[in-house]
């Protein structure tokens, strides 16, 4: 009972994770149908900034680890990796992607898988070819034990839950009930007609393509602060996850990339506990074509009034 617990936590963190990381894929397929591959490397950048941050805050501030100013700080420094995060993918979006607009569509596929390498490439010269642990700021306390005294929730998933799920419950408001959430569901819905009705086409997309980036260095600092590390590879990584879930829940369903993400996120955990890690990719791929065989859209894309 124990063993099941813990992994249903890790896996609800885990999930969490890829599903934030997940929307930001949904989002601008739900809009431009395009899949931008670049989108996990710009969360890897969000990971790379937060080692940093925290590098000049311990280490050249001499603020103490695992302390609560330490804490406040990183937290503090949440809207600017978000910021910084966001800046990158709308300026990826107008550089490599706006050009293309109206080519076919094979050009912005390409163009989004060479930004992918960019990107990657940028991570590899800034942080090198190793894993850098991140600087621990986290509390080590344990919240919760069994009677045997073995610890299942930490304040580590604590952080993880604290931070995604007001993200998107903000987004699915935003999206839901704001002008600028319903002129992107109807730019979504039919380009060419919003921009009739009177929709800044340009500006919409743009504005989708900062949310989506926002998101990735939210997930950025929670997976350096959670999993105390930042690696250049980590936008592969997890973008092959985080991929997997928006097309496993139906891609451009903002619920449906929640879904997915938390599917996965269990699966992995329980994989990884009670059978072998090795078998975890094996377990979450052959679930994933099972799916679309038997339901080639995903899992909830009929709603599509959920669509982004």
């Amino acid at each position: 009972m124990e063993e099941l617990v813990k992994a249903l936590t890790i896996g609800l963190a885990n999930g969490l994770i890829i599903a934030l990381i997940a929307i930001g894929y949904t989002l601008v397929y739900g809009i431009l149908e395009l899949i931008n591959f670049a989108h996990a490397d710009v969360f890897m950048l969000g990971t790379a900034f937060t080692y940093f941050f925290l590098e000049a805050i311990v280490v050249g501030l001499g603020v103490p680890t695992s302390s609560l100013t330490a804490l406040l700080l990183i937290f503090a420094a949440l809207p600017l990796i978000m910021v910084f995060t966001a800046t990158i993918n709308a300026s990826i979006e107008r550089v490599a992607y706006r050009p293309l607009r109206n080519a076919p569509r094979l050009a912005p596929l390409i163009s989004a898988i060479g930004m992918s390498f960019v990107l990657q490439n940028l991570g590899l010269v800034i942080l090198g070819p190793s894993q850098k642990a991140v600087e621990p700021v986290l509390p080590k306390t344990d919240l919760a034990f069994f009677p045997s005294g073995t610890a299942w929730f930490g304040v580590d998933e604590i952080m993880v839950v604290a931070i995604t799920i007001p993200l998107l419950l903000v987004l699915r408001w935003f999206v839901g009930s704001t002008r600028q959430g319903k002129a992107m569901r109807a730019t979504a819905q039919d380009r060419e007609a919003s921009g009739l009705m009177g929709i800044d086409v340009n500006r919409t997309i743009s504005l989708t393509f900062l949310i989506a980036g926002a998101l990735a260095g939210a997930a950025g600092l929670v997976v350096a602060l959670y999993y105390g590390q930042t690696w250049f590879q980590f936008g592969f990584q997890f973008g092959l996850l985080s991929f997997t879930a928006a097309v496993l829940g139906g891609i451009g369903n903002l619920t449906g990339a929640t879904l997915g993400g938390l599917v996965i996120g269990m699966i992995g955990a329980m994989s990884d506990r009670f059978l072998e890690a090795k078998w975890t990719s094996v377990l979450v791929f052959s679930i994933l074509i099972l799916v679309l065989v038997f339901r080639p859209t995903g899992i909830l894309s009929e709603k599509v009034s959920e669509r982004a």
